[in-house]
C-alpha cells in the first residue's frame, strides 16, 4: 500500500553515506589550520548544527565571518575529496531505498556538480526522480530554502513527502515546508539530540523507511 506520504527525500551525508569518520577527519583538518583543537567523533555528533560558522566559531572560541569561514570551508572540503573513496554506502541503505513503494529523490548539501556522478558510482542514480545537491560556492547554511526549491522543482506539496535525515535541521527544514521527518541515528548527529526533537527516531534506514510509512 502506498503511505498518505508518497514521496520520500533522502538526505545523503551521514544518511545513505557512512561519512562520518572522514567528516570528522576534514573537520579537524580545517580547525588544525585555524590553530583549533581536534574534535572527537562523539564532541562533533553532540556540537555539529547550521549554520556551520556558529560550530565553527564555538570550537575555535572566537566569531567566525563570512571570509574566515571559507577559507574554513575551502579546507575542509579539500580534505574531504581527498578522502571520498574510503567511505561506503550505510550497511542497509540499497535495501531501505527498495523497501519504500513510492517515488523517491536526494537533496544533499553537498556541491551539486560533485554529488551528482558521487551517487551515480554508487549505482543509486536510477532510484531517484530528482538529485539535488547545493548549488553555491559556499556552504554551511540551514537545508530548508533549498528543500522548497526541491519540492517545486518535482511539483510536489510538503503534505506529500517524508524526509530522512540525520540532523535537526533536516527535520526544520521539514517543517518549514509541512513535510514529516524521520531522524536517523547513524549520521552526524549523536542520537541523544536526535531523540529529545518531538520526531520518530530510528537506529536504521531500514527503520527509517517502515516508520516513515506510517505517518500520517
Amino acid at each position: 500500500m502506498t503511505p498518505a506520504r508518497h514521496h520520500l527525500v533522502w538526505d545523503w551525508n551521514g544518511t545513505l553515506l557512512n561519512d562520518l569518520d572522514l567528516v570528522v577527519q576534514a573537520t579537524n583538518t580545517a580547525f588544525a589550520s585555524a590553530g583549533g583543537p581536534a574534535v572527537t567523533a562523539d564532541e562533533h555528533r553532540i556540537r555539529f548544527r547550521r549554520p556551520i560558522a556558529d560550530y565553527y566559531a564555538e570550537m575555535l572560541g572566537r566569531a567566525v565571518d563570512a571570509e574566515a569561514f571559507g577559507a574554513l570551508d575551502r579546507i575542509f572540503h579539500d580534505a574531504y575529496r581527498a578522502g571520498l573513496t574510503s567511505c561506503a554506502l550505510a550497511d542497509d541503505a540499497t535495501a531501505a531505498i527498495a523497501a519504500w513503494p513510492g517515488s523517491q529523490s536526494l537533496l544533499s548539501m553537498w556541491f551539486h556538480e560533485e554529488l551528482v556522478p558521487t551517487v551515480h558510482t554508487y549505482g543509486l542514480t536510477p532510484h531517484f526522480a530528482r538529485i539535488d545537491g547545493l548549488r553555491a560556492t559556499v556552504g554551511g547554511g540551514p537545508k530548508a530554502e533549498w528543500l522548497a526549491k526541491h519540492l517545486a522543482e518535482l511539483g510536489l506539496a510538503g503534505h506529500e513527502v517524508v524526509l530522512i535525515g540525520d540532523s535537526v535541521d533536516d527535520a526544520d527544514a521539514a517543517l518549514s515546508v509541512g513535510a514529516r521527518c524521520v531522524l536517523y541515528t547513524g549520521g552526524l548527529s549523536h542520537p541523544e539530540t536526535l531523540r529529545a526533537t518531538p520526531h520518530p527516531v530510528a537506529d536504521t534506514l531500514t527503520q527509517a523507511v517502515t516508520l516513515a510509512q506510517t505517518l500520517p
